[in-house]
């Protein structure tokens, strides 16, 4: 199974004026954004805390079902055995003791059977106990392991729904509407725009992607790793330098720094390469964006990973 967490992104290229143009303006797309990633925030932390209970009652579950035999194995070795102690006591008693006694020709000899009668018949006595006993455990982790495996069923269930409500809430931001807030500042080959995201959370990885965002319009340099200028791995070392983490001032390091991740995985901090000699890096932050530096004569700017020769992600921080 499955842990999710969402990038958030947005905001802040010029528009039209409002009589020109009367889509909703950038601040209350801004606000939409930033209300519905708290509630996807809220639904993934939700979606973890169940996760950690499923695994629980799995335990659980699995615990009482190991129970279940135990008891159920018990049962039937005392109801084996209390059976034999019947079928001895029925074929020992099966003649009145006066009988036995008038017809024997030692006493002693019956003397001697006689409490060996008696004594199975204690034993069956406290073997119909423990028969009983041994039933009433084996129902009783009967009804245990089917509580359980009810509460896993449900807990899976209850996940479903969130999943389901956090995919749609992540289509939503990054559908068509916020995208176009972001207009052509993500498109190379056009004058580069500053563009002020939010980006959600609070770990390292979304402070590298909010700090990189700050070093916009700064020019491509070959080899450069600020603070006036930088190449793209150059951006990418000295955004997570500025968390306390280092990274080598190479793609091909930087490549192998971290846990590699499936594109459908990506969110704000993490690491995009492209090209299959991985000769460029970006940093991901969210809507299928990314801040990077492109190459000479360009600048700092973010952009879209679509359209790119994709080679893969890493995760350097949570």
């Amino acid at each position: 199974m499955v842990s999710v967490t969402v990038a958030a992104f947005l905001i802040a290229v010029p528009v039209g004026s409002a009589s020109a143009d009367p889509k909703p303006s950038l601040q209350d797309l801004a606000k939409q954004v930033e209300q519905m990633h708290t509630e996807i925030e809220t639904l993934s932390e939700d979606y973890n805390g169940q996760r950690e209970k499923l695994k629980a009652a799995e335990k659980t579950a699995d615990a009482a079902q190991k129970t279940l035999a135990t008891s159920q194995a018990d049962f039937e070795a005392k109801r084996a055995k209390a059976a034999l102690l019947a079928e001895n006591a029925y074929i020992t008693g099966g003649l009145s003791r006066a009988l036995a006694f008038t017809t024997s020709a030692d006493p002693d000899t019956f003397l001697d059977s006689a409490a060996t009668t008696y004594v199975l018949e204690q034993q069956q006595g406290e073997q119909v106990n423990q028969v009983a006993k041994a039933r009433e455990a084996a129902e009783r982790a009967q009804a245990g392991a089917k509580t359980r495996i009810e509460e896993v069923e449900k807990l899976v269930s209850d996940l479903d729904s969130k999943r389901d409500k956090i995919t749609k809430l992540v289509t939503k931001v990054e559908s068509n509407l916020f995208k176009r807030a972001l207009g052509e500042a993500g498109r190379s080959g056009t004058r580069a725009q500053r563009v002020n995201l939010p980006i959600a959370g609070s770990g390292k990885a979304a402070q590298a992607a909010r700090w990189a965002l700050t070093q916009q319009l700064k020019p491509y340099v070959w080899g450069a790793e600020g603070p006036s200028s930088y190449d793209c791995s150059g951006l990418v070392m000295a955004a997570y330098q500025k968390v306390g983490i280092s990274l080598p001032h190479y793609t091909g390091s930087q490549w192998t720094a971290g846990k590699h991740i499936d594109r459908s995985e990506l969110r704000p901090g993490d690491l995009v390469f492209f090209y299959n000699d991985l000769h460029h890096v970006g940093i991901y932050l969210g809507g299928g964006m990314m801040v990077h530096a492109p190459q000479t004569g360009d600048v700092v700017r973010i952009a879209s990973i679509e359209g790119r020769p994709w080679a893969g992600a890493v995760r350097i921080a949570n």
